[in-house]
């Protein structure tokens, strides 16, 4: 049992144990080269599927193990401790790929998609990032009109993770599908099956980090799609998009913090193992501070994040929370990486080195799902510094 199982049920410590030996022994010893090549391994989806690792929330009518949302993201956490790009296929499959269908589908569209994305049959993602709507989630364009019972989608999203495999089965996608009387866009999300004819979708290359991973710019161009493909209502895509996020959110969090501890474990074995001067360079004081200090930091984040998981699972309030976890846990990935290549001098800048990988990796998580710039804001709103 490790220390920070504290307090954790005899199904959460299983299931790290489970997850973690998986992850060393089906993930790591292919991380560094299917990042080199930039390959999004199906045969490694295939296998997390069979773990379980996709719809871990979901009922199980639906096909799912309905475990809790700490549940989930301890699994996440696990994955990402051994490489980020297999962390954002979870992380992405799960929150923003399933999870709008699971909270806000008809129950002719949960027994449609459900069942084969819990297998990991296929892959959902979410269409919501677009060339000229990032953080301004609101300025997007891409739009649907009804016409004969039909929706008919124009326009473009960008940075799309799980989209343009060959298991890419389904997006939903954010469209303007009207005006509202006080003038402001109507927003909705529809379920837009991938090989729709008039929808494209393309492999984004050259990525800096999440190089194993599937990210895909998508275009609509008269894309048709029937009209009860409408996920809920209409006009109430913002807000499935807000709560998408949120929870989104503590997945990111989790990111951070798995790769924040993969990242203080490599630091701590090779610094015991570097010898400089006649002795491990972990005996340094200058070293020592700088792991006893990725340890706390480490410890802090685990603490924030499970807090903000348990208020979901209790049906507390959980939004400001999130927003804290994803900012703080993506922001000490970054100040352990920082730290961990310091220590490693010379080595911690060689692709041979996982560190490098990790350092890479990192990066996205101040930026995907809401920027950190994005969070302060939340978290400043939630706090009460705006009437």
């Amino acid at each position: 049992m490790h220390d920070y199982d504290f307090g954790l049920s005899e199904e959460h410590r299983l299931l790290r144990q489970n997850i973690r030996e998986f992850a060393e022994k089906e993930i790591a010893p292919y991380a560094q080269d299917l990042d080199e090549n930039e390959t999004f391994s199906l045969d490694i989806v295939k296998k997390m599927a069979a773990m379980g690792l996709f719809g871990i929330v979901v009922s199980e009518e639906y096909g799912g193990p309905h475990m809790d949302y700490l549940a989930y993201c301890i699994a996440v956490e696990e994955i990402s401790r051994v490489d980020g790009s297999h962390g954002a296929t979870v992380a992405a499959a799960n929150s923003l790929g399933i999870g709008p269908i699971y909270y806000f589908g008809n129950e002719k569209q949960k027994k449609e998609w459900l069942p084969r994305l819990c297998k990991g049959e296929i892959l959902a993602s979410f269409g919501l990032t677009e060339p000229e709507a990032g953080s301004d989630a609101g300025a997007s364009k891409t739009n649907g009109k009804l016409d004969k019972g039909q929706w008919v989608i124009n326009g473009s999203k960008i940075f799309i993770t799980n989209s343009t495999s060959e298991m890419a089965g389904v997006c939903t996608v954010q469209c303007v599908t009207g005006t509202k009387p006080d003038g402001k866009k109507e927003v909705s999300c529809i379920l837009v099956p991938n090989g729709t004819k008039g929808f494209t979708a393309k492999k984004m290359h050259k990525k800096m980090m999440w190089r194993a991973s599937d990210t895909g710019e998508l275009y609509f161009d008269d894309c048709r799609v029937p009209e009860e493909n409408l996920l809920g209502k209409r006009g109430e895509g913002f807000h499935q998009m807000l709560s998408t996020l949120d929870n989104g959110r503590l997945a990111i969090a989790a990111m951070g913090l798995g790769g924040a501890q993969g990242a203080y474990e490599l630091a701590l074995k090779y610094s015991k193992e570097r010898r400089q001067f006649g002795q491990p360079i972990s005996t340094f004081q200058v070293n020592s501070f700088k792991l006893a200090d990725m340890a706390t930091e480490i410890e802090a984040a685990r603490n924030l994040l499970y807090k903000a998981c348990m208020m979901k699972d209790a049906g507390i309030p959980f939004g400001k929370q999130a927003a804290m976890a994803k900012l703080y846990c993506s922001e000490v990935m970054g100040r352990v990486v920082d730290e961990a290549v310091q220590l490693h001098g010379g080595y911690g800048l060689m692709k041979e080195y996982n560190i490098e990988r990790f350092y890479r990796d990192y990066k996205l998580l101040t930026i995907g799902e809401g920027t950190s710039e994005i969070q302060r804001i939340v978290i400043s709103r939630q706090i009460g510094c705006y009437s």
